[in-house]
C-alpha cells in the first residue's frame, strides 16, 4: 500500500469538492524573496475549448487559391454547409475579412472569420485581439521529415482527448499534478508576501489541472457566488422547518471548526481545510454583497455566465487583496466527428457573444488593459473531412484579447491548406505545430510578471525554442 505523508494529504484534500478554496499551503514560502513583478493588477483568463476546435472552420482562407484548396479537401463539409448557394456562412463572399497589419508576411494569403464570430472580427480590427496560428504541443521544433525519425522526441499520446487536454494545461499527459496556470500564480504569490493567495487561482468551471499549484489551491466560483458546502447550505439537509435552525448552525460551526478540536494531525488538517473553505467562501460572498452588480449584459449561455463570474470576481479584487489572478473557463462540444455544420456555428456564436460581453464589462470597470483572455484546445482537427465532420488533429489557431494585446496581427502561421507540403502530416492533413504551447504560455507569463528564470521553471521545454516571447502582448 502506498504511503501518504501529511503534505500529500494536505494537497489531496485541497483538491476535493468544497476544500478547493482553502490555500492551506500558501504560507509555506510567503516570506521568501522572488523575482516576479506583481506591481499593479493583472489577470489571465483562459477559455478551454474542450473536444478539439476545428481551426480551419474558424479562421478560414479568403484568398481564392487557398479557399479552393480547403474546399476541395472538405467536399462533404462544404456541401453540408451549402457552400455555393450564396447564403452559406462559409461562402467566401460572406466571410468577415481580417485585415492584419502584418499582412505582407503572408504574401497573397488572406483570411476571414465566419459571421458567427462577428464580435471577434470587431475586436481584431480594433486592435484588441490577436490570432496565434498553428499552436500545439511540441518538445522541440518539428517538421514532417522529423516525424519519420524513430529517435525524434514527440509529445506522448498525441490525438488523445484526455492526454492532450492535460498536455495543454500541464505539459504532461493525464495524471499530471500541476498546471502552468498554477505555476504562474505560484510565482506571483511567492513574490508578494502581502497579497492574499486564497483567490489567486479561480475556476468558474471544473477543477482541472491547469490551476493546480503548490502555493495555493484553486478557488471555485459561479455566477451565483462562491461554491458552497451543500451540506450546510441546503436547508433540507436536516429538515426544512425553522425548528432545525439550531442543528444547522451547529453543523456550520462544526465544518467551520468554531467549536471542535482534534489531537490527530490528519483529522486536524482536514478540519482546518474544510473550515477555511467555509470562511473563504463567506468572505468572498461578503465582498460581492458590498459591490454593485455588473453593468454589461451577459447572455444566458453557460460560457457567458462563467465569464460573468470572472468579471464579478475581478470587480472585488481590492476587497480580496489580490494583485495577480489566473481564471479558468471552459466550453465543451467541440469534438465534431459528425454534425459539424449544425454544431460549430452555434458554438462560435456562444463564444463570440460571451467574450464580447466580458470585454464590455472590463472596459466599464476600467481594467481591460489589465486583463488578457486567451483560448486553448487540446488539438485542432484534420484538414480532410469525413463527411459532415472532422477528426482529431494537432496544431490549431487561437485567440488572445485584451487592452494590452498587440492586436490586429497574426502571429505564428496560418499556412495554405496544401496537404502535400511539409506543414502537414503525410496522412489526414494534420497541421504540424509551428508554435509550441510553451512559447504561447511564456508570452502570457512574461506579461503576467514572471522573469526568465521563473518561466524556465514553469515551462521546461521552453529552452528548446529560440523565440521565447511571441510579442502579442505589450
Amino acid at each position: 500500500m502506498a504511503k501518504m505523508n501529511r503534505r500529500h494529504f494536505l494537497q489531496a484534500g485541497a483538491a476535493t469538492s468544497f476544500l478547493a478554496g482553502t490555500g492551506v499551503l500558501s504560507t509555506l514560502t510567503s516570506g521568501k524573496a522572488f523575482a516576479a513583478d506583481t506591481s499593479g493588477y493583472k489577470a489571465l483568463v483562459c477559455i478551454f475549448l474542450k473536444g478539439g476546435m476545428d481551426h480551419a472552420d474558424t479562421v478560414i482562407p479568403r484568398d481564392q487559391a487557398s479557399y479552393d484548396l480547403l474546399r476541395n479537401a472538405r467536399p462533404g463539409l462544404y456541401g453540408a454547409y451549402g457552400v455555393g448557394s450564396g447564403s452559406s456562412s462559409r461562402d467566401r463572399a460572406n466571410l468577415l475579412p481580417l485585415n492584419p497589419t502584418n499582412a505582407a508576411s503572408f504574401g497573397s494569403r488572406q483570411y476571414g472569420l465566419p459571421s458567427q464570430l462577428a464580435g471577434f472580427q470587431s475586436m481584431f480590427e480594433s486592435g484588441e485581439m490577436a490570432i496565434v496560428g498553428n499552436v500545439g504541443p511540441l518538445i522541440q521544433p518539428t517538421t514532417r521529415p522529423d516525424l519519420e525519425k524513430a529517435t525524434f522526441s514527440l509529445p506522448p499520446r498525441l490525438f488523445s482527448h484526455n492526454d492532450q487536454q492535460s498536455t495543454w494545461m500541464s505539459l504532461g499527459v493525464e495524471g499530471s499534478q500541476y498546471g502552468w496556470g498554477g505555476a504562474f500564480a505560484d510565482a506571483a504569490i511567492r513574490s508578494n508576501s502581502t497579497m492574499n493567495p486564497l483567490y489567486a487561482m479561480v475556476s468558474a468551471g471544473p477543477n482541472d489541472v491547469f490551476l493546480s499549484g503548490t502555493e495555493a489551491s484553486q478557488f471555485t466560483t459561479s455566477y451565483a457566488g462562491a461554491q458552497q458546502v451543500k451540506l450546510v447550505d441546503d436547508i433540507y439537509t436536516l429538515g426544512g422547518e425553522s425548528k432545525y435552525d439550531a442543528a444547522r448552525r451547529a453543523l456550520d460551526d462544526y465544518v467551520a471548526k468554531a467549536s471542535f478540536s482534534e489531537d490527530n494531525l490528519y483529522a486536524r488538517d482536514y478540519i482546518s481545510q474544510s473550515g477555511n473553505a467555509v470562511i473563504n467562501n463567506n468572505a468572498y460572498d461578503a465582498a460581492l454583497s458590498g459591490k454593485p452588480g455588473l453593468t454589461a449584459t451577459f447572455p444566458a449561455s453557460y460560457t457567458a455566465q462563467q465569464l460573468s463570474s470572472v468579471a464579478r470576481t475581478i470587480s472585488i479584487r481590492d476587497a480580496l487583496n489580490t494583485k495577480r489572478q489566473v481564471f479558468y473557463v471552459f466550453m465543451g462540444s467541440f469534438d465534431t466527428h459528425s454534425g459539424q455544420t449544425g454544431q460549430i456555428p452555434d458554438l462560435h456564436t456562444e463564444l463570440s457573444e460571451a467574450v464580447s460581453a466580458f470585454r464590455t464589462e472590463m472596459i466599464n470597470q476600467g481594467v481591460w488593459n489589465d486583463v488578457t483572455l486567451f483560448t486553448m484546445s487540446e488539438f485542432g482537427r484534420t484538414t480532410i473531412d469525413n463527411g459532415d465532420g472532422t477528426d482529431h488533429g494537432w496544431g490549431g489557431h487561437h485567440f488572445v484579447a485584451g487592452g494590452s494585446v498587440a492586436g490586429k496581427k497574426i502571429y505564428g502561421d496560418i499556412p495554405t491548406p496544401d496537404l502535400g507540403s511539409d506543414t502537414f502530416t503525410s496522412t489526414h492533413g494534420r497541421l504540424i505545430p509551428k508554435v509550441s504551447v510553451e512559447q504561447y504560455a511564456a508570452t502570457l507569463g512574461s506579461w503576467f510578471g514572471l522573469d526568465s528564470t521563473e518561466l524556465a521553471a514553469a515551462l521546461p521545454n521552453l529552452s528548446n525554442f529560440s523565440e521565447k516571447n511571441l510579442g502579442f502582448l505589450t
